[in-house]
């Protein structure tokens, strides 16, 4: 584990069976293989700052209240489906582990000025001689 990895306790996870949608024929009108996850971020162990980064994410499923919810049906068991949305959850979470660089405000290089300017007078010229014919 690295130093800026935070793994979710699987006891603050709220995981629920629940029937799959789309094909599967009969196994999906009789079993409950998909699963249903809820994360409560504000409750959670995790530290502040993921805590707010997590809560910042434009992400359409984080709730008003600060639930992340999951629901993973890929595969045909329970298991499979627990195990891929704890690890959709791990993921969500590491995105955020890494605190967001500072952007540092830069100026255009010397060479990429005079390449501009260049392209423009060039582009002048070829305009230029799209005129009317002169005597």
């Amino acid at each position: 584990m690295s130093p800026n990895k935070f793994l979710v306790d699987e006891c603050e996870v709220e995981l629920s069976a629940i029937r799959a949608q789309g094909a599967g024929g009969q196994n999906v009108n009789k079993v409950s293989s998909a699963v249903h996850l809820r994360f409560d971020i504000r409750a959670s162990s995790l530290p502040d700052e993921i805590k707010e980064r997590l809560l910042c994410l434009s992400d359409s499923r984080i709730t008003q209240e600060g639930v992340l919810v999951l629901k993973a049906q890929q595969h045909r068991t329970q298991e499979m489906n627990r195990a891929d949305a704890l690890a959709r959850l791990q993921e969500v979470v590491d995105s955020v582990s890494n605190p967001p660089k500072a952007r540092r405000a830069t100026k255009p290089t010397y060479g990429s000025k005079q390449r501009r300017l260049e392209g423009k007078s060039q582009r002048a010229s070829i305009k230029s001689s799209r005129g009317k014919v002169q005597d």
